[in-house]
C-alpha cells in the first residue's frame, strides 16, 4: 500500500475550477492565476488551493525552445497549424493544450520546514494513482525518452506517457502542475512538437539538447486505458480524492485581494513573455 504523502492531506483544500471558460481564456492568464496563488497561500493569506484548467489549441514553450535556431519559422508552422503559443514561467519544454488536456495545479505554503521539490512531484503522482485506482493499471514516474517535455516525473503506463509535472516557487508558496492527456491521440500531440523542432531546428547544431520525438511513446488516457474519458470525467475523480484528504473543501474563483495581486503578476507574465519571442 502506498504511503499517503502528507502535502496531499491540507484542513482545507479550495477548488478553483477553470475547466471549462472555453476557448477565449488565454494561457498567460493561467500562468500569472498560478503566480498570485502561490503569493496568496504562502503568506497565509488563503487556504491550499488546488485549481484545474483547459486551454485550447497552444502550445506552451519553455524558455530553451525561444533559442531555437529557426524560432520564427517554428511559430509561423504552428499557427499554420491553428495553434497560438506562450513561453511559459516554469521549467520544461514545449507541451501541447487543447480540450482533450486537463491542467491541474496544487498550492501549498512553505512553513518554516521548506517542502523538498520531490515531495511536491510524490504528490501530484500519488493524486494521478488514486484518482484512477479502479483501473488495472501501474503508473509509473519515470522519464520517457522520446516524448515531448521530458523528466523524471513523466507518468506513464506501460511506457507511454500520457501527463508531466512540473513545479513553480514563488514567495512562500509552491505550485505543482500537471498536464493530463485525457483523450484524443497522444502521437498526434508529439508528432505536432516533432515537426515544431525539425522546422524551428533545421539539424542545425545547439548548445542545449532538444528531444528527438517518437510519437508512438505518448498516448492519451483514453487510449491507454481503453475508455472514452472527458474532462468532466476526470474532474470529478479529482475533486472525489481531494475530498478524501480534506476535512473542508470548498470551490470559489480569485478573492478580491487576489484580484488585486493578479493584475501585477499578469502583466509581468506578458512582459516575460514578449520579451522573449521578441514581441514589440
Amino acid at each position: 500500500m502506498t504511503t499517503e504523502n502528507p502535502l496531499l492531506h491540507q484542513l482545507h483544500w479550495r477548488i478553483i475550477d477553470q475547466s471549462s471558460v472555453g476557448p477565449h481564456f488565454h494561457a498567460l492568464q493561467s500562468f500569472g492565476t498560478d503566480d498570485t496563488l502561490c503569493e496568496a497561500v504562502g503568506n497565509g493569506e488563503s487556504p491550499s488551493t488546488a485549481r484545474a484548467w483547459v486551454h485550447h489549441q497552444t502550445i506552451v514553450l519553455g524558455i530553451h525552445d525561444s533559442k531555437l535556431p529557426f524560432l520564427t519559422e517554428g511559430l509561423q508552422y504552428l499557427e499554420q497549424q491553428g495553434y497560438q503559443y506562450i513561453v511559459r514561467n516554469s521549467g520544461g519544454l514545449a507541451v501541447v493544450l487543447d480540450e482533450g488536456v486537463l491542467n491541474l495545479t496544487l498550492i501549498f505554503r512553505e512553513m518554516e520546514r521548506k517542502i523538498d521539490i520531490d515531495s511536491g512531484y510524490d504528490a501530484m503522482w500519488q493524486l494521478v494513482k488514486e484518482m484512477f485506482k479502479d483501473f488495472n493499471c501501474n503508473i509509473e514516474a519515470r522519464e520517457i525518452t522520446g516524448s515531448y517535455c521530458p523528466g523524471s516525473f513523466d507518468l506513464s503506463i506501460n511506457g507511454q506517457k500520457f501527463a508531466g509535472i512540473s513545479q513553480r516557487r514563488l514567495r512562500n508558496g509552491v505550485a505543482v502542475q500537471i498536464y493530463l492527456c485525457v483523450n484524443g491521440s497522444g502521437s498526434d500531440r508529439a508528432k505536432l512538437i516533432d515537426n515544431f523542432y525539425s522546422i524551428a531546428k533545421k539539424n542545425q547544431p545547439t548548445k542545449f539538447t532538444y528531444p528527438d520525438i517518437n510519437p508512438e511513446v505518448m498516448a492519451s488516457l483514453s487510449e491507454l486505458l481503453q475508455v472514452e474519458l472527458s474532462i468532466q470525467d476526470v474532474m470529478l475523480r479529482f475533486l472525489t480524492t481531494l475530498k478524501n484528504h480534506s476535512e473542508q473543501i470548498s470551490a470559489g474563483m480569485l478573492t478580491s485581494y487576489e484580484i488585486t495581486l493578479f493584475d501585477g503578476y499578469f502583466k509581468r507574465v506578458v512582459e516575460r513573455n514578449a520579451k522573449m519571442l521578441n514581441i514589440e
